[in-house]
């Protein structure tokens, strides 16, 4: 069976997804049937779909006009669930971008809806062959007992960035949560990761702690920090920044009694107690998809992985409002489109607490209003 597939999206990520569409398209595993988008497309999102290949502004009129067997569905966060009950009642499998869906609610429907078809979520960091390696060395026992998994997270992001869509740096769209956000969005990565090494991304937490601020004039935090606590497993805390000084590789840090795992997800950079370990290339989510349905391959991210991390986008959801950060702790720099805002230190702040498992709050950090600097 050559699966057909269908794109909802053709901008900003979605066009990731046609071009490994496109690619899988060439190598002869899945024809690329056709793409939807409720904007014009451009040329180039145009040139990535083969001749013959629907293009429309409607998704119903995409699924109407070809015969999909997989729908991937890229676009915003609060259109998934809308968008993927439409391809499943089409009969397709689905590729959701993350996240996948906003609340435990809508997790739920969609587990239903979904049950007897495949549904893989967008976070590529579980194609990586770091996920097997790190779990092996956890099992072998190689850093002692686990106390606690961390994930840091420090970007520079500029105007531009929030202006790229009008649910960019919102929490609500015409009062529709959308739970953009620092945790939720570019770092959902971190957080799903480090959920998966613990063995709890199938789980709910018992508890979440959330702090959300921001150094820019938007809803949504573009710094944050969260803990969440299970049954019988070690504490997850994340913290991430988009008011870096610099950019930095975002990781999961894997604290043991006797030693530490850093994995660097975007380059599969692995070590095991100072100790670099090689590990394979990234599988693709798409393929996989492709490979589960024709070969039984289990899925690499399925749906039912990201509870945990769903559970969190819902607890962020209904944070209270970010805090704004004093003025006296923001930096502006550069103009126009490349203005971005600096908190000086943050990169380091963001660093110790994956280093401590702590909250920033936890730090007596100046700019939480809570103490000076540790």
């Amino acid at each position: 069976m050559t699966p057909e597939v269908v794109v909802f999206g053709m901008a900003g990520y979605a066009g990731q997804h046609l071009r490994r569409a496109r690619a899988l398209h060439d190598r002869g595993e899945l024809v690329l049937a056709g793409a939807c988008d409720i904007r014009e497309p451009s040329e180039e999102a145009r040139a990535l779909l083969p001749g013959g290949a629907v293009i429309t502004r409607d998704a119903a009129e995409l699924l109407a006009r070809t015969t999909p067997d997989i729908a991937v569905v890229a676009t915003p966060p609060h259109t998934h669930l809308p968008l993927a009950k439409l391809a499943l009642a089409a009969g397709c499998h689905l590729l959701v971008e993350k996240p996948p869906v906003l609340d435990l609610a809508a997790f739920d429907e969609l587990t239903g809806l979904a049950r007897g078809r495949a549904c893989q979520t967008g976070f590529q960091s579980f194609g990586s062959a770091a996920v097997p390696a790190v779990r092996a060395a956890i099992e072998a026992g190689e850093i002692g007992t686990v106390t606690g998994i961390a994930a840091a997270g420090a970007w520079i992001r500029r105007d531009r960035y929030f202006a790229r869509a009008e649910w960019a740096g919102r929490r609500r769209v015409g009062g529709q949560p959308v739970v953009d956000g620092a945790l939720t969005n570019p770092f959902a990565h971190a957080v799903a990761t480090a959920l998966l090494v613990n063995g709890t991304a199938e789980v709910r937490p018992e508890r979440i702690a959330v702090e959300l601020y921001r150094a820019r004039d938007i809803e949504s935090d573009d710094t944050g920090c969260a803990r969440l606590s299970f049954a019988g497993a070690p504490d997850v805390v994340v913290a991430a920044t988009l008011d870096a000084e610099a950019d930095h590789e975002p990781y999961v840090l894997v604290h043991g009694t006797n030693g530490r795992i850093r994995w660097h997800y975007k380059t599969d950079l692995v070590t095991v107690g100072g100790e670099p370990r090689k590990v394979a290339p990234p599988r693709d989510l798409l393929a996989n998809l492709v490979a589960h349905l024709r070969d039984g391959e289990p899925l690499l991210a399925p749906l039912a992985a990201t509870r945990a991390f769903t559970a969190l986008v819902e607890a962020v959801r209904d944070a209270p409002e970010p805090l704004p950060l004093p003025t006296e702790w923001v930096r502006p720099v550069d103009t126009g489109p490349d203005r971005h805002f600096v908190v000086p230190g943050v990169d380091r702040d963001v660093d110790t607490a994956a280093e401590r498992l702590a909250l920033f709050s936890e730090l007596a950090l100046p700019w939480t209003g809570a103490g000076t600097r540790a």
